[in-house]
C-alpha cells in the first residue's frame, strides 16, 4: 500500500529527498519542510508525480 515519493523544492527544483507514504492515507500532495543544501537552510518540499 505505501509508495516511494520523490520531494521536489519549491524555491531550486531540486529534488534530493525520496520518502513513502500511504495512498489510502494521505490521497493528496505531501508538503514537508526540509533542509536545501543550496539555500543552506529550510525549505518547502512537495510531492512530485
Amino acid at each position: 500500500m505505501r509508495q516511494n515519493i520523490m520531494l521536489e523544492c519549491t524555491e531550486t527544483k531540486e529534488r534530493i529527498y525520496i520518502t513513502s507514504k500511504n495512498k489510502r492515507n494521505n490521497p493528496d500532495r505531501l508538503e514537508l519542510k526540509k533542509y536545501s543544501p543550496k539555500l543552506r537552510r529550510k525549505a518547502l518540499f512537495r510531492e512530485t508525480k
